[in-house]
């Protein structure tokens, strides 16, 4: 999904260089806005002069088409901070209502932020052997915008869950290391393991991966340049050879990316990540199941 959406949004290094130079200035200007208005309740409808009414028509269209998408209630809901504080790194949680089943469960959950020059956060891909479709992870926000998480059923039906969120700029926010000490670090990975606080999930797992999920429209500050897009655009997690959790990663996925995540009942084998980026860089790593549940 997320690569016919790059081609049909995306041309090449010049469009993200053009676009960053207008949200730059965009953004420089929205800062210089006196801090007295930032304490008043923007209107949901009066954002900012640059908001885009119709994007979220666009996308539906270019994604979905004609297929009806329901309401999410009862079966997705996506929790968000509405003013956050820092737009680089926003914390989401995308929740499912009940625990996977293999007669019905979530197939894939799409991440969708409005306004962000790359709409198409990650698409989440689920089996009945994920124990519960629960995802936290953490986002860039470009602009005042509307998040969507859609999931599609086993048997085609769509959901969607929305939030609004006031951010700015994370984007083209600078990356908290150095540009060469961020490369050379890229690819490291912890896994945690957390409560499952679920009856019928199974366990429950945080993956941390080290990698500084260039966007493109940073600009390297001692230079000026542009700092090339270079991010992760793909990983896949596999619980004793079962596929658990695949994710397919674009330019709004923070940097070190971070992705919460169920895992079933099963604690025999091993869990193990496969990451790839967009330099064509694998990394992997496993961890045994039964270590994680006693820490």
């Amino acid at each position: 999904m997320l690569s016919g959406w790059r081609q049909a949004l995306i041309t090449g290094e010049a469009a993200f260089k053009a676009a960053a130079v207008v949200l730059l200035t965009a953004f420089m200007a929205f800062s210089t806005v006196p801090s007295s208005a930032w304490a008043e309740e923007t209107r949901r409808d009066d954002v900012s002069p640059g908001f885009n009414h119709d994007a979220w028509n666009d996308i539906r269209g270019m994604l979905y088409e004609d297929q009806v998408i329901k309401d999410g209630k009862g079966v997705i809901s996506l929790t968000a901070p509405y003013r956050a504080e820092d737009a680089a790194i926003v914390p989401i949680t995308i929740a499912a209502a009940k625990p996977q089943t293999k007669g019905e469960f979530i197939e894939s959950i799409t991440l969708v932020i409005d306004q962000n020059p790359s709409p198409v956060a990650a698409v989440f891909h689920l089996t009945p052997d994920s124990g519960l479709a629960t995802i936290d992870t953490r986002i860039r926000i470009n602009a005042f915008t509307d998040i969507r998480a859609i999931a599609k059923m086993n048997d085609g039906r769509l959901f969607m869950a929305t939030e609004f969120i006031k951010a700015a700029g994370g984007c083209s926010t600078p990356g908290l290391s150095e540009m060469d000490e961020a490369i050379a670090r890229a690819g490291k990975m912890k896994m945690k393991f957390l409560a499952s606080d679920m009856e019928g999930a199974g366990g429950q797992a945080q993956l941390l991966i080290r990698h500084p999920n260039f966007s493109g429209l940073q600009m390297d500050q001692i230079s000026g340049d542009f700092i090339p897009a270079h991010y992760v655009d793909s990983i896949e997690v596999t619980r004793g050879g079962a596929k658990i959790l695949g994710v397919e990663g674009d330019i709004s996925l923070s940097e070190d990316p971070s992705i919460r995540f169920y895992f079933g009942d099963d604690t025999s084998g091993d869990i193990s990540a496969v990451v790839t980026d967009t330099h064509g860089k694998t990394f992997s790593k496993s961890w045994p199941v039964s270590k994680l549940a006693k820490n």
